[in-house]
């Protein structure tokens, strides 16, 4: 016999039902999503959750009771999973928008060093503000955002450099030109 549920589902309205049968037959969603619109449609239809567990490969009914008691409290959002373990996330809405907005402006080769972004030259322009980070999570979070880099520099003039001399009577900055660069090139 089956023990008595802590948290019951509570009816379905014809929107979240509408919505969960077109999840659960939808071929093109996470499966995660699509196996939780299974089982709390299966719950609803009079099924114990070791019965609605079976119907969306799990072992236990435990999971589906979970599932059942945020659907109660959540509606529809509780089919999308949250975060799984791991470390938490590190940077809040703010920081991720400061980093993306310092990166979307140009930068000025005498403050930053460089015509072009890389990782290496925005952590260093970041840490000037203020912002630590790793390189690793740098490029994790341009590529969450949907940013790649090219791994050529090619912001320099082809056969020119240019050198920065530290001197007794100041800082020098100098071009210097490569004779052999056409011959280079083919």
């Amino acid at each position: 016999m089956a023990r008595r549920k802590k948290d019951p589902l509570r009816t379905l309205t014809d929107e979240e039902k509408t919505f969960l049968e077109t999840l659960a037959r939808a071929r093109s969603a996470p499966a995660d999503q699509i196996a939780r619109a299974t089982g709390i449609l299966a719950v609803a239809a009079g099924n114990s959750y070791k019965e609605a567990a079976q119907q969306c490969h799990l072992r236990q009914g435990n999971t589906i009771a979970g599932w059942v008691s945020r659907f109660n409290v959540e509606g529809i959002g509780a089919v999308v999973a949250r975060h799984g373990g791991g470390h938490t996330p590190r940077f809040t809405g703010e920081v991720k928008e400061k980093i993306l907005l310092h990166l979307l402006r140009s930068p000025h080769p005498e403050v930053d060093g460089t015509s072009v972004w890389t990782i290496s030259t925005l952590r260093k322009a970041l840490a000037r503000e203020g912002i630590l980070l790793s390189g690793y999570s740098l490029w994790g979070l341009l590529r969450e955002a949907g940013y790649t880099f090219v791994k050529d520099r090619s912001w320099c003039h082809t056969g020119q450099a240019r050198r920065k001399r530290i001197r007794k009577s100041g800082t020098v900055i100098e071009t210097v030109l490569d004779p052999d660069t056409e011959a280079k090139k083919n």
